[in-house]
């Protein structure tokens, strides 16, 4: 039978060991808390970014006047730019695939597939794409 002081010494050595695991704990979760935080705060940048960039006059954007500010205006003015096939409010995938669409001289139809760009069933443009 342990005596009193090893019964105490035992319990002591758990305790201090799930306290080890513990702040283990503690620290991993902090990390995971900071790096949330440092996501949040350059959301909050992103969306405030995005809020003045809708806020200010469309004629910031090329071809257009400073009648149609705010958030309507850029609105308008991109897709007036994108049905004029201007690239300059492109993204670059988009433009790729407008100059695609544009020098192929077919019709194409396509999807997002997988993170790529899949043109037709058989993933080749120039089968993908029916005449036009």
């Amino acid at each position: 039978m342990p005596s009193l002081m090893e019964a105490l010494e035992a319990r002591r050595a758990e305790v201090l060991g799930q306290a080890e695991r513990l702040r283990e704990q503690i620290a991993g979760l902090s990390e995971e808390l900071s790096r949330a935080e440092e996501r949040l705060a350059r959301l909050q940048i992103a969306r405030e970014t995005v809020e003045e960039v809708l806020a200010a006059p469309s004629s910031l954007l090329p071809g257009t006047d400073a009648t149609g500010g705010g958030a309507g205006g850029v609105a308008v003015a991109l897709v007036k730019a994108e049905a004029e096939l201007d690239v300059t409010v492109m993204s670059p995938e988009y433009r790729e695939i407008t100059a695609l669409f544009a020098t192929s001289g077919r019709r194409c139809a396509a999807k997002r597939s997988a993170g790529t760009w899949v043109w037709g069933p058989s993933r080749g443009m120039s089968r993908g794409c029916a005449r036009s």
